[in-house]
């Protein structure tokens, strides 16, 4: 009997040490397959048993370049280090994949991700969207429609557009990206209504998730109203928001991380993140 139990006891004891495991980086998982395109993500999973808390995170670029090992890397390391399990992912770029269609890889993302919880050792009821740049303008409109497929606990968009009609007033001139996305040559009266339905503020509503919005002072790419709007908007509608500007700041964290200045935003998003994924 004693060499059963004991049997037994080193048997757990295994079961224990391999469910807490290492910390794991895998890289290039094919989260799904649109027509001839293979969208893929790198995930961190931290040491232990879990189930974590975890962020998707998605890249910049202007919807036209970039890719899950840039721009987005920078928060790779703080999220780690705050027990985060995190999954960078692409999605197909413009002028090639006009809008919606990196939205909807965002949402086929968030669904993957939701749907291998087990795998990951994350909390499904505790996932995080963070973008930044074009990839701010994504995670805003996927949050904000809120949609039950592809519903998050919280956002935090990194200065991004949440109104591109506002935003093609405040331009002068009028990026060409824009036009790449939408497959537009101008922006007047019969293209207004792309734009719009583009556009994160048009889907406010008070029960879409609290988001956070990171925006420089001095971005003079993305007009820093761009956040001052949506989040008046959406308080305005009961729904929660937070902006911290980051005073003097360019656009771009490939720009803020060489002023040690700015880097105080790294533990803002954590501790934000820590807070709302209770």
């Amino acid at each position: 009997m004693r060499t059963l139990l004991a049997a037994s006891s080193w048997v757990a004891l295994v079961q224990l040490l391999s469910s807490s495991g290492q910390a794991e980086d895998r890289k290039d998982i094919l989260y799904a397959r649109v027509t001839e395109v293979s969208l893929t993500l790198d995930a961190h999973i931290p040491e232990g048993p879990g189930p974590f808390p975890a962020a998707i995170v998605v890249h910049g670029g202007g919807w036209v370049a970039g890719d899950k090992q840039q721009y987005i890397t920078y928060l790779f390391k703080p999220l780690a280090d705050a027990g985060f399990a995190w999954f960078s992912i692409n999605y197909r770029l413009a002028p090639k994949y006009r809008f919606p269609a990196p939205a909807e890889d965002v949402e086929r993302a968030i669904a993957y991700v939701k749907q291998h919880a087990a795998e990951f050792k994350i909390n499904p009821e505790r996932i995080a969207l963070v973008g930044e740049s074009a990839g701010g303008h994504l995670v805003s409109y996927v949050g904000a429609r809120n949609r039950r497929q592809s519903r998050v606990t919280a956002v935090v968009s990194m200065y991004g557009i949440h109104d591109f009609v506002s935003a093609s007033v405040a331009w002068k001139p009028i990026p060409k990206e824009i036009y790449e996305l939408f497959g537009i040559d101008a922006v007047d009266a019969q293209t207004v209504p792309v734009l719009v339905r583009a556009s994160p503020v048009i889907y406010i509503r008070r029960e879409m998730p609290p988001f956070l919005l990171l925006h420089g002072s001095k971005d003079e790419d993305v007009p820093h109203e761009q956040s001052v709007e949506m989040c008046q908007k959406m308080k305005a509608a009961g729904a929660h928001c937070d902006l911290i500007t980051i005073e003097g700041a360019p656009h771009g964290m490939d720009h803020w991380e060489s002023h040690p200045e700015f880097l105080w935003y790294k533990k803002v998003l954590v501790d934000w993140l820590n807070q709302n994924l209770r």
